[in-house]
């Protein structure tokens, strides 16, 4: 290893495997953090003194900072070094957590889950680091490792957080992801060597501004349009300003000498493919997130509702997740075989083979168990080519950008999912009495859409080169 990298290190040389499973933890930690709110809104009007539509805000506040801080922390990593800013994103991390656990009314509870949301950019620059740090035969299997950690976080959050909040203090599941998230920094320092690729130079302001804004307009319309209306003058001025200030923001990324976002790189083909196959996936794979809970959770009387409570419904969305962390090294084996464009279509193949068992399977736990946890699996495969497919058609110096890029699109997939897959629902709702209730056939028609989507995704995926070796920036070991 370089004395350049052992200065800013650790004191001795830590094993790949040390790297791989400090940088996955953090992964696992912010995904935690993400989903731990969720079983928690049905309580927090009452919890936070706040009308049920204010609380909603305690997701879209971490949604909103989470898409402004990612492709931010991806350029400054590129340019004042990856391990600093992935400690500094921790850090935000463990501060948000204490916020809020110690919150009792929504504007402090809100703050805290915005710097929650500003630690998003954690797994693409671990990956990057990967890139960096990591021998040439180890950074496939680390690279899909890291990017399962999410589907993992995901997964051990919603069950952990439904028990914390039924048994005691729901302040509790924000302790611990704190601590967690000071365990991972002290983890970071001494085992995760500083990158040696740091470029440092101008940072786009400009360009940052833009970009952000555009992103909350964006998706605040997305998120909040069932609620404001679809057609409403908020919901349609909102996306009126995202398009023209994304307009405005791409004529000054050509033009600034170090921009935000490279839009010559990110309009190379691989990086335009991989980037649309990886919001279309995005879409997919969250359709399932959406209408499980709800099928599981509808009275036995509606004739195919399952009656169950959130326990169970965080029961049978964790396998999906523990799936997506051990089909890892099986996306790793087959993208070396037969290049991570292979393997991103037989992910989607699967992610749509999953949806399909879902539209004639959910009569029983089991049949959404089984569905669920083949989605899981095609997710896990195929998001853990992705980074590959980035980083291979990237310059060395725009890792982390390369992959924060990606994770934003992603994220933007799984917006305009939660958004469509609501309209769905509602649309296709049935009046039992008085009760408005969600049909069998619209569930069917979300397990229908989410299986198209993957298809295009796979579709997507054709189109790409079916070998993509990653440089690396690591010396032997």
């Amino acid at each position: 290893m370089p004395s350049a990298l052992r200065a800013t290190g650790p004191s001795t040389p830590p094993t790949p495997g040390a790297v791989v499973a400090v940088l996955a933890l953090g992964g696992i930690v912010v995904a935690l953090t993400q989903t731990i709110a969720i079983p928690l809104i049905p309580q927090l009007p009452r919890l936070l003194h706040a009308s049920p539509s204010d609380a909603t805000w305690v997701v879209t506040a971490t949604l909103l900072a989470a898409a402004v801080a990612t492709p931010t922390v991806g350029r400054l990593g590129d340019m004042y070094g990856k391990r600093r800013m992935l400690l500094a994103s921790l850090v935000l991390l463990a501060a948000g957590s204490v916020v809020a656990a110690l919150s009792d009314s929504l504007a402090p509870m809100v703050v805290g889950r915005v710097l929650q949301g500003l630690a998003a950019g954690v797994v693409p620059l671990g990956i990057s680091i990967m890139r960096d740090v990591l021998p040439a035969e180890r950074l496939g299997p680390a690279i899909a490792m890291m990017s399962a950690s999410l589907g993992v976080g995901g997964a051990l959050g919603l069950p952990a957080a439904t028990v914390l909040a039924d048994r005691a203090d729901w302040r509790l599941v924000f302790w611990i992801s704190g601590g967690l998230a000071v365990l991972t920094v002290v983890l970071v320092v001494s085992l995760v060597p500083a990158s040696g690729t740091s470029g440092g130079g101008f940072f786009d302001v400009v360009g940052a501004i833009g970009l952000s804004t555009a992103l909350v307009c964006l998706l605040l319309a997305v998120s909040e349009g069932a609620e404001w209306g679809w057609t409403s003058g908020l919901t349609t001025g909102l996306s009126g300003v995202a398009v023209v200030i994304l307009v405005a923001w791409g004529w000054w990324e050509l033009r600034v000498a170090r921009p935000l976002v490279d839009l010559r790189v990110a309009a190379r083909r691989q990086v335009l493919l991989t980037n649309l196959a990886s919001a279309v996936l995005g879409f997919s794979m969250f359709a399932i997130s959406l209408a499980l809970p709800q099928l599981l959770q509808l009275p036995t009387s509606t004739g195919y509702g399952l009656g169950q409570s959130m326990t169970v419904v965080g029961l049978v969305l964790a396998p999906a997740g523990l799936l997506m962390m051990a089909v890892a090294p099986l996306s790793a084996r087959v993208s070396a075989a037969k290049g991570p464009a292979t393997t991103l279509v037989l992910g989607s193949v699967v992610v749509a083979a999953g949806y399909l068992l879902g539209t004639v399977l959910m009569s029983a736990v089991w049949h959404l168990l089984l569905a669920s946890s083949v989605i899981g699996a095609g997710v896990g495969l195929a998001y853990g080519a992705m980074p590959s497919l980035v980083m291979a058609a990237v310059p060395l110096s725009e890792t982390a950008a390369g992959n924060s890029l990606n994770s934003l699109v992603r994220a933007i997939g799984t917006s305009l999912s939660s958004a469509v897959t609501g309209v769905v629902l509602s649309r296709m709702s049935t009046v039992s009495g008085s009760v408005e209730l969600l049909s069998q056939a619209g569930f069917r028609a979300v397990m229908v859409m989410g299986a198209c989507a993957a298809l295009a995704a796979a579709g997507i995926a054709l189109f790409l080169r079916t070998s993509a070796p990653v440089r690396t920036g690591s010396t032997s070991r």
